[in-house]
């Protein structure tokens, strides 16, 4: 009797702690939510069990009971640590739901009483309004500013290595070549000349050469096999009163002309077998080899982190022409090629400093586009600068409110000129500047522009 008393004690113990758990587990679901109240529902049975045993008369001596009991613990700690882990706690601002839903009844038509802690007042989240959608003027200047901006460490940096090395070459070539009357070195292009350049990796070197001008003279391309006004013929003249050998670039005459591919070659051989570039690259913290298997006569200079490409041209200048050693591919030889570099940049700073105009911005702009376009890389600073020129004649307006509208004028001019195939040079309209491009590459290109008139910001992709 005593025995049941104590046990019937028990169990109504046992009775009145689970109504409490019952109960705290009802109400559990409305405070924790379904996971919360998960929880604490496995981590009390848990609990239970361990009071369970800790008041249930031991088998004393029974070491079944003790292993049964001991695995039981075993279990019970093993459910406590698979207790899921409740939902890592997030800032308020980041969700987009109260912290309390509604608790749902758990009778229909009662709701429980239960007294909650009401959250503190929230201010009200403003919604950030929508990104403003930026007009073409205010894309290409924001193109600009971020995207053809050099340096000027750099800029600076590259500067003074290739001064460095244009020195080194001059010395050079005085020693090794006293009796070629070579011009002073001079260093050119846009890092150099104002128009803006796209990075502080290329420089062109300029090699003039001298000629006694009562020795020789000019054979217009048009005039020969090549039917190319761009390109001309440099012929030894007189050799019947002045013999071969009376001036020192006889040479390199093939045929009664100086030919470019011979002096090309000669030099060629000279950057890459006769200067110690290793050498003249620790005197000057970099280093510098020679691209052995251009066509150019080209430098590559790598110091900290520049990365510098220095191009080579022998340049003559005769009655008022400027011409490069830089003969078209194939078989024909002893060309030159008019360069106009240096008549454009003036004529656009000109035009530029006369009405205040944002020519160079918008080239510079085209300029880098095509650069890094896969389609219209052949399109090289030239070409674009000619376009400009010819547009200067018509518009008027090159103000920098007027950027966008130019801009556009200028795809829409380069694609009537594709559709001819033909784009005449502003300096003298017998040349055609797209006269080595190839059909599929015209074709490809205008397709691309083509579609840019009606969609610009197809180019201005962030590079």
């Amino acid at each position: 009797m005593a025995e049941f008393t104590r046990q019937r004690g028990k169990r109504q113990e046992d009775s009145g702690l689970g109504n409490v758990l019952d109960l705290l587990l009802a109400n559990a679901r409305l405070v924790l939510g379904v996971t919360g109240a998960a929880v604490l529902a496995i981590a009390t049975l848990a609990v239970k069990r361990l009071i369970d045993r800790a008041t249930s008369p031991r088998d004393e001596g029974d070491p079944k009971a003790e292993q049964k009991t001991l695995e039981e613990s075993w279990q019970d700690l093993a459910l406590i640590k698979a207790t899921p882990k409740p939902p890592k706690k997030q800032r308020r601002e980041d969700l987009s739901e109260p912290l309390l839903s509604p608790a749902l009844p758990l009778v229909p038509g009662e709701a429980p009483e239960l007294r909650v802690c009401s959250a503190p007042a929230e201010t009200p989240r403003v919604e950030s309004s929508p990104p403003r959608c930026l007009t073409l003027q205010e894309k290409l200047l924001s193109y600009y500013s971020s995207q053809l901006t050099v340096p000027e460490t750099q800029a600076s940096v590259a500067l003074q290595l290739a001064r460095s090395i244009c020195t080194q070459l001059q010395n050079f070539l005085r020693s090794k070549c006293p009796e070629l009357p070579f011009g002073s070195l001079f260093l050119s292009g846009p890092l150099l000349d104002g128009l803006g350049a796209l990075a502080a990796d290329h420089i062109h070197l300029m090699l003039p050469v001298v000629l006694d001008t009562t020795l020789w003279s000019l054979i217009p391309g048009e005039d020969t096999v090549v039917r190319n006004p761009q390109y001309w013929l440099i012929k030894r003249t007189d050799l019947e009163y002045f013999p071969r050998g009376r001036s020192p670039w006889d040479r390199f005459i093939v045929g009664r002309y100086l030919s470019s591919n011979m002096l090309n070659e000669t030099l060629h051989k000279m950057l890459v077998a006769s200067i110690n570039w290793p050498a003249i690259g620790s005197l000057l913290g970099s280093v510098i080899h020679p691209v052995v298997a251009s066509q150019e006569l080209k430098l590559e200079v790598k110091y900290d982190q520049i990365k510098l490409s220095i191009t080579l041209f022998p340049v003559v200048e005769m009655e008022d022409k400027v011409l490069l050693a830089a003969p078209p591919e194939g078989l024909v030889e002893n060309l030159w090629l008019e360069s106009f570099y240096r008549a454009e940049i003036l004529k656009v700073k000109e035009l530029d400093a006369g009405d205040s105009g944002v020519r160079q911005r918008c080239l510079c702009i085209l300029h880098s586009i095509c650069k890094s376009h896969p389609a219209l890389h052949k399109l090289s600073g030239s070409p674009l600068t000619h376009v400009i020129l010819h547009l200067s004649v018509t518009s008027l307006d090159w103000a920098e409110e007027s950027l966008a509208d130019r801009f556009q004028q200028l795809l829409e001019e380069l694609v009537g000129y594709l559709e001819k195939g033909v784009l005449p040079s502003y300096f003298n309209p017998k040349i055609n500047l797209f006269c080595e491009l190839l059909e599929e590459e015209i074709d490809e290109m205008g397709f691309m522009l083509y579609r840019a008139i009606s969609e610009p910001e197809l180019l201005l992709k962030e590079k």
